[in-house]
This record gives C-alpha cells, structure tokens and sequence, in this order.
C-alpha cells in the first residue's frame, strides 16, 4: 500500500527526513547561511520546493526581527491617484525584497487607526500612508510606537514627521489663474475636506491667484465635498444645481471631476461650451473629452516615498525628518474655454 500523502503545513523536520539531513542543517540551507555547501542547499531547496514548504514568517521574524514587509494605507484604493501610485511603490520595494500590505481607509481617521494598529500587529517594518482627515492622533501614536513611516500626499503642519507631497499651493494657484487668465470670474472650487494639507494649501493657492489679479474672494463659491463616499455625488449634485452663476468649476480631482461633467450634462450644461471644468491629480483615463488638470507627480511621489522609508530601514537616515515637495503644473486638457 502506497504510503499517506502527508496534509498540512511541510516542516524543517520534515525536510530533513526526506532528504537525510538535520533539521539544523536544512534551516540554515533554506536562510543561505555560507557554512552550507551549495550542493547541500541545491538537494534541500528542490526537497522543499517538491514538497510545497512554506517558510513560518513569524519565527523567521523572531530570529531576525525583520518581516520584510511594508504597510501601505490610503484613503480610496478604487481612485486611480492612489491605484497608481500604490502599484509603483509595491514594485519599488519587490525589487527591494518586500512584501505589500494595503489597507483602504475610507479617509476616516477611526479606520486608519484600525490599519495602524493591525500592521504594528503584524510586525510590518514600516508604513507608508496617505494620512485621512483628521488623523493627527494616528500619526503621534506612530511616532509613540516608533515605527518608521513616510506620509504620502499629505501632511500634517507642526508634525516632525517625513513626508512627500506635490505643491499644493502651486496647483491650486495655477488651476485658479488658468481659468481667471481665459476670463472666468466666477469659479466655483469644490474643495477635498477639512483636515487635510491638501484642501487646506489648493484653497489657498486658489485665493492667491483672485488677489494677485485684484478680484474679490466669494467664500460662497468655495464648497466642501466628501471625496471617498455616493454622498459625494449626492452633495455636488446638490451644490451644482442649487449654485448660479458660476462659469468654471475647480475640482478637488479628477474622479470628482468627471462627476461634475456628467452632472453638468444631467443639468443641461455643456463643458466647456457652457461651463469650464479643471480637476487635480491629471489621471489618464479614456473619457470622451480629456480633463484640463493639475499634474501631480504621483510615480514620482511613490519614488520618493519607497527611497525615505528605505533610508530609516538601513539606518541611513540623520536625526532631521525629509520633506519633500514636488512641482506641480496645469495640462492643457478639452474642458476649458473661455469665459
């Protein structure tokens, strides 16, 4: 009678049997220690390989206190300005030797703190996050944790902490004056949430652009929407049909900028024929008309943001955290014309 196929997880001891050696010698065959010849390791590793062995991370991180993996957690993973760059950073570090693990928060704070404390459970080696509203707790409990981490997108003021953004102020200066320079007065901005860097800087650069050109900020023109949420549609559909006189819409994003255009159509209104939409982020996506948008350097920031954690992981890092801001830029898109 044939011998019972062995179920359940394969073991160092059961390696050994098969192939004659300790269960010493195979551990230290399969970890590449040097004091193995590699004939030895050859025999062992096409054992284990034949017989599905799955190496136990948690005693591999126990010896060496090292997981090799890395959290990554973002608001919205359906929106392509974080698809993209969350695909970027977890190719960035399997050449590097790290394992991804994503968490979607929801862009609420309670569900980021859930994220936190699950990947310092799981014994991750660093976080990578774009941090959500109102999240400032979440990142001092990092920092009373000790963990090494990089925020990405976003930060928070007054917080010594990395992080690696694009130039929000810039971008939302540079939307607002495209529009004002083609001879939009009334530009309605449909601004991200309160609580986070970005509404905070693009609003900003927004009030900036009115001022230099001499013309009187309307606080009614300014409008909050949820960006990760149907209430966010429900709300701009809300805001677009209650809304007048307005000839341009600045959006947060492009996901919300799209919405604007199909509601805009819903409501009559042709972009840019009757009315001119700018989003934020330049997300290349086969719609029919291509979004005038604000570049935001998104490979670019998941670059940036894989190199920094790195240095903190292989202790090349100094005492001082990194900041890093990037350019951002109009691109010329189908959706604005002249007022």
């Amino acid at each position: 009678m044939a011998a019972r196929k062995k179920t359940g997880n394969v073991t160092l001891k059961d390696i050994a049997q098969a192939t004659g050696f300790s269960a010493n010698t195979v551990s230290r065959a399969l970890a590449d220690k040097p004091d193995i010849s590699e004939e030895t390791k050859a025999v062992i590793r096409e054992e284990a390989s034949r017989m599905g062995y799955i190496a136990n991370a948690l005693a591999s991180f126990l010896r060496s206190g090292v997981s090799r993996n890395i959290a990554i957690l973002v608001g919205d993973i359906s929106n392509p300005h974080f698809s993209v760059m969350v695909k970027e950073m977890q190719t960035l570090l399997q050449r590097r030797g790290y394992n991804s693990i994503i968490f979607n928060t929801e862009e609420k704070a309670a569900m980021e703190r859930q994220a936190i404390t699950t990947s310092l459970s799981q014994n991750v080696d660093g976080i990578i996050l774009c941090p959500a509203p109102g999240g400032e707790e979440n990142i001092r409990f990092l920092q009373m944790h000790g963990k090494p981490f990089v925020m990405i997108g976003r930060h928070f003021s007054g917080e010594d902490a990395s992080y690696v953004v694009c130039d929000d102020v810039h971008g939302g200066y540079a939307a607002a004056g495209y529009l004002l320079d083609r001879g939009h007065r009334d530009i309605l901005f449909l601004n991200g949430p309160k609580g986070i860097s970005s509404s905070a800087e693009r609003l900003k650069g927004y009030r900036m652009a009115l001022e230099e050109r001499g013309i009187p900020f309307r606080s009614d023109l300014v409008e909050t929407v949820p960006v990760a949420s149907r209430r966010g549609t429900e709300k701009m559909k809300e805001i677009l049909s209650r809304q007048e006189k307005y000839t341009a819409v600045l959006v947060f994003n492009d996901i919300l900028a799209w919405q604007v255009i199909c509601i805009l159509g819903e409501l009559g209104r042709k972009v840019p024929e009757t009315c001119s939409v700018v989003g934020f982020d330049n997300i290349k996506y086969p719609y029919p008309v291509h979004l005038t948008s604000v570049s935001s350097s998104k490979t670019t920031m998941a670059k940036r943001s894989v190199e920094i954690l790195m240095k903190k992981l292989e202790g090349q890092k100094g005492d001082a955290e990194e900041c890093v801001v990037l350019e951002t830029a109009v691109v010329e898109g189908g959706t604005v014309a002249g007022a």
